[in-house]
């Protein structure tokens, strides 16, 4: 039997959305909405900040002269900045204030690929004389990825805590509802919060289309492609090194995580005429830089 219903726009104010699903064939309430609900969760592409640099500061626990705020405060309220992005790559973020009051979400400094949705969010305080100078990455990503589970990325580098998923909250409940004589279908009453990247009918439509997506392949099973090794160029474990841990001196580990040289293996795969071209690095770095490689085991490429 084909199913025929009707989805209602209930109630739509600011991120909030409320949709009638009617009428359900006996047991399609819970059957759908458990499915939708799921997957609004922990299926639908969203961006957070992963990783924070503050000058001045080293590790979480520290505090900031001049922000009233603990270094924890702030970068608690740096998770709950919300961003629309749907690149692929990591993306740097900046936030330089040098004056007094409050520091708000709209104050950060992004690419253009890049919007903040929540602007007004206060993310610190700056007293007389106070400064706070951050530099931020920001990523895609599905769901909740705790920081544990992220690659550390050197000395002075925070690493935070992301939610990536749009959707906030999802609550549903079925009730049942007539049609003709029958008196046992279900009409399916969902509500929806997002964090203002993504409206709720749109996250709704989203999620049905992921769940086609899945079915479909029960139905029509494509054959999955045989994924290529990669090759880690025999780096192991030393290719993930920060430049900070192989004992470059402080200037020019700087200079090349400025310019995106960050670890062993970007190194070795760097061109020497690229790492020539990086700014306050002259031809005696690139020989300091080939020594310290060499202790690891591992040169510059030719």
């Amino acid at each position: 039997m084909e199913p025929i219903f009707e989805i209602n726009d209930k109630e739509q104010k600011d991120n909030y959305g409320k949709f009638e699903i009617t009428p359900l064939a006996a047991g399609y309430g819970d059957t759908i909405g458990t499915a939708i609900r799921r997957v609004l969760l922990s299926s639908l592409k969203g961006a957070a900040i992963t990783s924070v640099r503050i000058a001045g500061v080293q590790h979480q626990f520290s505090t900031l002269k001049g922000m009233k705020e603990d270094v924890l405060d702030f970068l608690l309220n740096l998770k709950r900045v919300r961003f629309n992005y749907s690149g692929e790559e990591p993306v740097k973020v900046k936030l330089v204030v040098d004056s007094a009051g409050e520091v708000k979400a709209k104050d950060l400094e992004v690419p253009g690929n890049v919007k903040v949705a929540n602007p007004e969010l206060v993310l610190a305080n700056l007293a007389p004389g106070g400064k706070i100078d951050a530099e931020m990455t920001v990523e895609s990503g599905y769901g909740y990825v705790s920081s544990d589970e992220r690659e550390k990325e050197g000395v002075g580098t925070i690493v935070l805590d992301a939610r990536f998923s749009p959707v906030e909250r999802v609550n549903y409940k079925v009730e049942e509802t007539r049609v003709g004589r029958f008196t046992n279908y279900n009409k399916l009453i969902l509500e929806i919060w997002t964090d203002g990247t993504i409206t709720p009918r749109e996250a709704l439509t989203q999620a049905a289309k992921i769940l086609v997506s899945y079915f479909e392949q029960m139905v029509s099973p494509k054959k999955a492609q045989e994924e290529q090794i990669v090759s880690d160029n025999g780096l192991g474990p030393v290719g993930k090194l920060s430049v900070e841990e192989i004992g470059l001196p402080t200037r020019v580990a700087n200079a090349l995580v400025k310019s995106g040289f960050d670890t062993v293996e970007k190194l070795v795969r760097a061109d020497k005429n690229d790492l020539a071209r990086v700014r306050n690095l002259g031809e005696k770095s690139i020989v300091i830089i080939n020594e310290a490689l060499k202790e690891k085991g591992v040169v510059l490429n030719a």
